[in-house]
């Protein structure tokens, strides 16, 4: 700068203490908008707490579920407020699918099973065996597995590969020959319902037990399970990191399911 120049300098006001956390709070509400519009519309994540859907999921897995699925219903929104009647933007879910859902019998609880019958379709159990609409589906027996259960007890579990009418194959878990649940009398399915099953054939509360969970209007479906983006082995802890490498499960990192 030659002499006599003056120099064009831009002096910034010092932003107020008041401003400065105004500014901050409004970072964190955008951020929380963000978050909630993704939550709400498009993904939600959910953790895996039981052994019901078992060997597809597994306790500790972490999934992501998509919300725009099977369009929305008042159980999209965090707390499930009345301001949606029936569902919007609607689509059919495909037999097959895993769900999650929320329990008809308080509308609040967060259930995940497998669809089984669609609306008008005839469900039946017998022998451990699927019936659909009074037809057998194709039940392929695999090699048994060893596993240990919920209790650390090491155990003998025969496994079945199903594939239901729409070609959709998975495997299922048999831990008991002439389980409470192998044998069942017909349920016919409402309009607008779903017939839930879990994979975990003699460890899940479904749709085959009336009084816990029977038929799934279609408005409480909240979307459909997509991925496994996360699992741990039981032994992990919140308040031991090691724990979080050393009990990660790296063969479901990213996983679909199926």
């Amino acid at each position: 700068m030659s002499q006599g120049e003056v120099a064009n300098i831009e002096v910034k006001p010092k932003m107020s203490v008041a401003a400065a956390v105004w500014d901050n709070f409004k970072t964190i509400i955008y951020a929380l908008g963000i978050a909630l519009v993704v939550r709400v519309l498009l993904f939600q994540p959910f953790t895996i707490p039981s052994e019901s859907m078992v060997p597809t999921l597994l306790t500790h897995d972490y999934i992501f579920v998509n919300k725009y699925a099977y369009g929305y219903s008042k159980h999209s929104i965090p707390f499930s407020p009345p301001v949606i009647s029936g569902r919007v933007l609607s689509k059919d879910p495909e037999r097959g699918d895993v769900i999650v859902f929320k329990l008809p019998s308080d509308n609040k609880t967060d259930y995940i099973k497998r669809l089984i019958g669609l609306p008008g379709d005839r469900i039946q159990v017998k022998s451990g065996a699927l019936f659909i609409n009074d037809q057998p589906i194709l039940r392929e027996a695999l090699p048994e597995e060893n596993i240990e259960d919920e209790f650390g007890v090491a155990r003998s579990v025969q496994r079945w590969k199903e594939t239901l009418p729409n070609g959709k194959s998975y495997v299922t878990h048999d831990l008991i020959s002439n389980g409470g649940l192998d044998d069942t009398d017909v349920y016919q399915v409402p309009a607008g319902h779903y017939f839930m099953m879990g994979d975990n054939r003699d460890n899940s509360q479904d749709s085959r037990v009336l009084s816990v969970v029977g038929y799934v209007p279609s408005e409480n479906l909240v979307g459909k399970a997509e991925m496994v983006f996360l699992s741990f082995n039981d032994g992990v802890s919140l308040f031991n990191p090691i724990s979080w490498f050393a009990d990660f499960r790296l063969n479901r990192f990213c996983k679909p399911i199926k």
